[in-house]
């Protein structure tokens, strides 16, 4: 086995792991690979288009791996789900898998215990930088992001839908990560110096969900 793929959710920090994989390391991955609810045909959690990761993938030249899971999913079920896009093409002779988490301890023991447990490694390219300054270097090397997601239980539901740029980062009420890694929001980025082209999206509806603020991006042409 060889090779190495990004988790990828379309957001900020998973462009920013591969900007540190290709800038940092000289790394580049053979895939993305996204969760995708199959009732909706949107990423998990962030609730963007597929259309729009495909053309994100695109812009970053890197192929897209997806892995249909139910919107109502339990963990032994995306267990599982996983657990057979790993023994299947293109994903079944990587040994190398990459995540955008920043300091969670529990979340990246879960990602190391699950992938040694199948002979796999877990690697981490953007791991234990301090937020407020990645935040900020994300903003200053020109990248562009929205936010998508917002949970209201720790940021205002105002906030979705607004660019993630240094208004928001002054805006962000005290104990809100910069980032968002404690899940305070999710973005989803169109531009930046991994793309070879901006991905174009209008704005579309905002709603509440599941107990989540949702704002809508539609692919334009």
């Amino acid at each position: 086995m060889s090779g190495v793929v990004l988790s990828w959710s379309g957001g900020k920090d998973s462009a920013l792991a591969l900007w540190a994989m290709r800038e940092e390391l000289g790394v580049e991955p053979a895939a993305l690979l996204t969760t995708f609810t199959e009732d909706h045909d949107r990423v998990s959690m962030h609730a963007v288009r597929r259309p729009l990761l495909e053309a994100q993938a695109a812009a970053v030249g890197v192929p897209l791996a997806r892995v249909g899971i139910p919107a109502v999913c339990s963990n032994e079920v995306y267990e599982e789900r996983m657990a057979a896009a790993l023994e299947a093409p293109p994903l079944a002779e990587i040994e190398e898998f990459a995540f955008a988490d920043l300091f969670l301890e529990d979340i990246r023991a879960y990602r190391e215990e699950r992938l040694a447990a199948i002979g796999r490694r877990a690697t981490f390219p953007i791991w234990g930088r301090e937020t407020g300054a990645l935040a900020r270097r994300f903003v200053d090397a020109g990248f562009a992001a929205t936010l998508v997601c917002v949970d209201p239980r720790q940021l205002g539901p105002s906030f979705a839908g607004r660019a993630f740029d240094a208004d928001l980062l002054r805006d962000l009420p005290p104990g809100v990560d910069p980032c968002g890694e404690n899940g305070e929001f999710h973005t989803f980025v169109t531009a930046g110096p991994i793309f070879s082209a901006p991905v174009p999206v209008a704005h579309g509806e905002t709603v509440e969900r599941d107990g989540f603020v949702f704002h809508d991006l539609l692919p334009t042409h």
